[in-house]
């Protein structure tokens, strides 16, 4: 497994972001390679090395000869994305940051998601920064990714509305529950770019982690205080994991809504709908939340392409007004589903392979309780002696049939 820990120590940018994946290894061939895959013209990409303070990093420019020929709103900006040939993982990354982005200027601007608008030129810039940070990182092989704090900068900055204080408001409103600080020149240090690219990539802030780095990149900001280092460090390191055949390792995603004014009599629905539309997994967690109200963390399990349905299904049915969206990794183990004839009826069994040469055997609950209503046994002996049955079962003497998604939780 490649763990990537991002130090910004010097805060981050898309830019300065691109360039230390460029100086830890990613060639710029593969950079354009990806970006191919974006419906975006008018731009080139130019690398080189640089100083900064005293520490040699990688700039990597985006050099912008046309814009679009007028401003894109975020639904716009979605449709090229997904329409584009990129990877899957790539495309769902992206996207959230964009949603990010569009969130936090919408609130800076008290402006409604669908009204907010990204500059024709500057999109440009922040389409290649983001869709080439996440491209980067999936062709690196990256699977686990961890953060610094993020030194933000301090004093003021010259922007289109004017003086700001730094953080820039669009920054200070992506930095929720990312622990950020003040260290350095007078400057902003971290980008809205930046900053939605680290909170789509990971939720994990604190100082480096025990690791055995083998590649390490200095990606260089536009800025040169004197002085100051002004780069973006990232690790990358190999982690002893389980390295077995038998554990698979998926990327999926994780939806969440907090819930404290729907009848409870509507949870069960609520479930049976989301499992409908692909859910791997759907749990209720409860907590007490503000004023000291009694509420559901409504947790759904899904992979990639179920996302929008399942939100779609969250937001009809509950009273939610926000969903957060995580990408997260999972081990599973390798399993097949058997499906044995037991007092006359069918009932399916999971299989999974454990390691070598142990198995795990699990039957499904749904048909031994149809067994269990039609016969009047209790479901629990059932189960136990379909246990039995099935104990001496070798996984590899199976057919290979995969489970259906319902049953890969």
């Amino acid at each position: 497994m490649i763990h990537l820990h991002i130090d910004c120590f010097s805060g981050i940018s898309g830019d300065m972001f691109l360039g230390a994946l460029v100086d830890a290894g990613l060639s710029m061939s593969q950079l354009k390679q990806g970006l191919h895959h974006l419906k975006a013209s008018g731009y080139t990409l130019k690398a080189k090395k640089v100083i900064r303070g005293t520490i040699q990093a990688t700039k990597v420019d985006v050099v912008v000869a046309k814009g679009f020929a007028k401003p894109l709103s975020l639904p716009t900006l979605s449709r090229l994305v997904t329409n584009s040939r990129l990877p899957s993982v790539v495309k769902t990354r992206s996207l959230q940051a964009f949603h990010f982005l569009a969130e936090a200027e919408g609130s800076v601007h008290g402006v409604p998601l669908s009204k907010v608008h990204f500059h024709e030129v500057g999109i440009i810039d922040s389409l290649v920064d983001i869709v080439g940070a996440f491209w980067g990182i999936t062709s690196l092989g990256v699977e686990k990714i961890s953060a610094s704090p993020v030194n933000v900068g301090s004093g003021t900055l010259i922007a289109e509305h004017g003086t700001l204080p730094v953080p820039g408001p669009a920054v200070a409103a992506l930095a929720t529950d990312i622990p950020i600080f003040s260290k350095g020149p007078a400057r902003e240090l971290t980008t809205p770019t930046g900053m939605g690219i680290l909170k789509v990539l990971t939720c994990h802030f604190d100082g480096l982690p025990p690791l055995t780095p083998h590649r390490i990149g200095y990606g260089a900001g536009s800025a040169n205080p004197k002085g100051w280092p002004n780069v973006l460090r990232l690790f990358l390191s190999h982690e002893s994991s389980m390295k077995h055949p038998e554990h698979d390792l998926e990327r999926i995603i994780q939806l969440q809504t907090n819930v404290d004014d729907l009848n409870p009599q509507a949870y069960e629905y609520v479930m049976d709908r989301l499992f409908a539309a692909g859910a791997l997994d759907v749990t209720l967690t409860p907590v007490i939340m503000k004023r000291g109200r009694p509420g559901i963390i409504l947790t759904v399990l899904t992979f990639h392409n179920t996302v929008d349905p399942l939100m779609q299904v969250m937001f009809q049915e509950t009273t939610t007004l926000g969903i957060r969206c995580q990408e997260v990794t999972r081990r599973v183990l390798t399993r097949k589903i058997h499906t044995i004839s037991f007092q006359g009826e069918s009932i399916r069994v999971k299989v999974a392979l454990l390691d070598q040469e142990g198995t795990k055997l699990m039957p499904e609950y749904q048909d031994c309780r149809m067994l269990a209503e039609k016969t009047g046994q209790p479901v629990r002996e059932i189960m136990t002696q379909v246990l039995e049955k099935v104990r001496h079962l070798k996984f590899s003497q199976l057919p290979e049939r995969k489970p259906s998604l319902r049953s890969r939780r």
